[in-house]
Order: structure tokens, then C-alpha cells, then sequence
């Protein structure tokens, strides 16, 4: 019996030589050079095909939507960083993508994942299973991922954008509706009204156009790293580090052990 050849990893995503640059089959001069747009090249990317225009629109408000929010943790972070070390300007961009995580703009892919599971248990014939869920959380006295925010009351604007844009677009299809399902059971559960957030507005949404759950996180990186080249740079212009530093010496003061 003869064994099959031995074969090692291999890439897909792209390669060059001295003439030519190809990505996932494409001739990158005269195929997406001018012709492709960022969104529909990190989409192309992540699904392996181009999307369609309104694919493109939605994951566009999706990246848009996300990339800056004001002095976040993740913008803090890039300033101080760029205060610390203003000669190197990616240690603050990456400095402050190391927030993006589970607490802060990262969370879009734990709603995803919680819309999918409640899909399929629909599918197999579990008709109530946004409101158990909902109740679910209720009772454990957790957050339901996609909901809630600490500064946006009673509702999170760019959610209720996000999901406009949508139905104006023909994309709210089925997830966009099992969101508002789900939103309307959390509200019941709760006894109290719980906005959508706009990560959770997002979640539903790449997952209307098809974007793999594990790239969602991804997604947001890639929005919000956008948004830290603008910190860098007024960061450049005003120093804010300095303030943001001594602002925070007067609020935790150093006191001595008992």
C-alpha cells in the first residue's frame, strides 16, 4: 500500500515575486490596485470572496461605527504611549489595541456567538429559546453580551443606526430580527428596558453578511486602530499625557499601610 505524498502548510492568503504580488488568486496590480476598496479587501480577505455592494456598505458602517469613541481606555493607553515614546508611532497604536478585549469593543463576537446558538435551537424546533435565554442570564445575574453600556441611556445611538441602516439596506434578514426578539425578551426578564449596544448591533450584523465569528474581534482592531492614529496625533500637538498622568496622582492618592 502505497502512503500519500507528504505535504507541509501552505498559504492561500498571498505571495510575491520580483514582477507580481497575487492575493487569494488575484493579481494585486491590475485586479484590486484602484479597483478594490479597504472594506471590500478585508472582507475578500476574511470570506475568500468579494462582497457584494451592499455587503461592502454594511461592514463599511461596521468599521466606521466602531473606530473612535472618545477617551477610552484604549485611546488613554496610545497616548500615554505616544507621550513615552513619541519617535515610534506603532507602540502606540499596538498599545492601545491591546485593550480591545472583552470588557471594551471586543465583545461583538460573544453576542454572534449567542445569536447562533439561540438560531439553532430555534431550528430544531425551540421556539422560545431567545426568551429562556434571556431569563437564563436573568437569573444568574450575568449581562447578556451585546447589552448594556455605561454611557449610552436609555439607548445606544450608533445601535439604533446600525440596525436602521440595515433594514434600509435589505440586510436585516435573520439576524437582525432575532436580535430585536432577543432584546425584547432581555427587557421583559430584566423588568427594565436594556439597550442594544453597538457591538451587539455589529455582531448581528456580520454575521447577516456572512463574517466568520472568529474574525470578529479582528474587525474591531482593525476599526479602532483607525481611531488611535488620530489620538497619536493630537497627542502630538497637545501633550494630553502629561495631564491625563497627573490626573490620575491626584485621584489614587498613595497612602501608607496601617
Amino acid at each position: 500500500m502505497s502512503l500519500p505524498p507528504k505535504t507541509g502548510p501552505v498559504t492561500r492568503t498571498g505571495t510575491s515575486t520580483a514582477t507580481e504580488v497575487r492575493v487569494r488568486g488575484r493579481d494585486s496590480v491590475s485586479d484590486l490596485i484602484g479597483k478594490c476598496s479597504f472594506t471590500a479587501m478585508l472582507y475578500f480577505l476574511t470570506c475568500h470572496r468579494m462582497p457584494d455592494a451592499p455587503e461592502t456598505r454594511v461592514l463599511d458602517a461596521c468599521l466606521v461605527t466602531l473606530m473612535e469613541h472618545g477617551l477610552t481606555p484604549s485611546a488613554v493607553i496610545a497616548r500615554l504611549m505616544a507621550d513615552s515614546v513619541p519617535e515610534e508611532p506603532q507602540v502606540a497604536v499596538a498599545s492601545g489595541l491591546l485593550a480591545i478585549g472583552s470588557v471594551f469593543a471586543g465583545t461583538t463576537e460573544n453576542c454572534a456567538a449567542l445569536l447562533l446558538a439561540i438560531d439553532g435551537r430555534i431550528a430544531v424546533g425551540e421556539t422560545d429559546a431567545a426568551r429562556t435565554t434571556a431569563r437564563d442570564y436573568a437569573s444568574a445575574k450575568k449581562p447578556v453580551p451585546g447589552f448594556g453600556h455605561g454611557t449610552h441611556k436609555p439607548d445606544d445611538p450608533r445601535a439604533i443606526r446600525l440596525i436602521e441602516f440595515a433594514e434600509e439596506s435589505g440586510m436585516a434578514r435573520r439576524y437582525i430580527p432575532l436580535l430585536r426578539t432577543l432584546a425584547a425578551e432581555v427587557d421583559l426578564a430584566l423588568g427594565r428596558h436594556i439597550t442594544i449596544n453597538a457591538t451587539g448591533a455589529i455582531g448581528a450584523l456580520l454575521l447577516e453578511i456572512g463574517v466568520p465569528v472568529a474574525a470578529m474581534r479582528s474587525f474591531s482592531v482593525v476599526s479602532r486602530a483607525g481611531g488611535l492614529v488620530g489620538h497619536l496625533l493630537e497627542e502630538q500637538e497637545t501633550h494630553s499625557g502629561r495631564a491625563i498622568w497627573s490626573a490620575a496622582k491626584k485621584t489614587v492618592p498613595y497612602v501608607e499601610d496601617e
